[in-house]
């Protein structure tokens, strides 16, 4: 495991990730609400931010909009991911290298894995191949750990989060992406399952922003490390704001009383 305190993903131990592959995950649908935000330019603006220390994109936003921004923002190169379209047992294809990303100048690397799915085995093989590489040049690995599967009834039960976040330690991540268990207790029993892994909190569908940082101050309290966030950043009318909230109560561990008085 690298040593997580000198990453660019990290501040005074503590992560605000932006992700923006969501034109590969859910489409153009998902800008239905803010549709200036299609253009990917538009939320490399806001990645720039102070609060955010590590970007989410895909290969084909990475080549071509980051060598613009490299100076402003640190890349966490997003290697694999799946369509909306596709209606089979989850999967997520790895569909970039990480010597390629090495070499447009990756801070970090980014993986899905779905523990429960029949496609396991395949995934983790996958991942495997994808740790290895980058130990090799010394980036962070950051794990969206999403059980899935016809197994798994509830996904955000909290013995199915804790034992993603588990997952994430014996696999060998730096970083391991979870959904909310709804409580924070149960977020609580994750992190002490990831050991020295980093847990980050999935910022999820678009809420208002006081529920969505209700939630944020929650998992702060339970011991999370921060958060990887894309909707409930660039889905509103004034995402900078939020991101100002999100700074206050990530970094300076405000309330959201606070956060939103600022």
């Amino acid at each position: 495991m690298l040593p997580t305190a000198g990453s660019p993903l990290t501040r005074n131990g503590r992560s605000i990730v932006l992700a923006h592959d969501h034109g590969l995950e859910h489409g153009p649908s998902a800008f239905a609400d803010v549709p200036e935000r299609l253009d990917p330019e538009t939320v490399f603006e806001m990645a720039t931010h102070d609060a955010v220390t590590g970007f989410a994109v895909g290969k084909g936003l990475a080549e071509t909009y980051y060598p613009s921004y490299e100076d402003d923002v640190n890349l966490l190169a997003k290697l694999n991911g799946t369509s909306a379209l596709w209606e089979g047992e989850p999967y997520s294809p790895q569909n970039w290298s990480v010597e390629y990303a090495a070499e447009l100048g990756a801070d970090a690397i980014g993986y899905t894995v779905y523990p429960g799915t029949n496609r396991e085995p395949e995934m983790f093989e996958e991942f495997r191949d994808v740790q290895e590489a980058a130990r090799g040049h010394d980036l962070p690995v950051a794990m969206w750990s999403y059980p899935r599967g016809q197994a798994i009834k509830a996904h955000r039960k909290p013995e199915t989060i804790a034992y993603a976040t588990r997952i994430g330690l014996e696999l060998g991540a730096d970083f391991a992406k979870v959904k909310y268990p709804r409580s924070e207790e149960a977020m609580a029993r994750a992190v002490d399952a990831a050991g020295d892994v980093n847990v980050l909190l999935s910022g999820g569908s678009k809420t208002s922003d006081r529920e969505f940082l209700s939630m944020v101050e929650g998992a702060i309290d339970a011991g999370v490390s921060g958060l990887a966030v894309g909707r409930n950043v660039w889905q509103r009318e004034n995402p900078t704001a939020l991101l100002d909230a999100l700074e206050a109560v990530v970094f300076e561990d405000a309330t959201v009383d606070a956060a939103l008085a600022e």
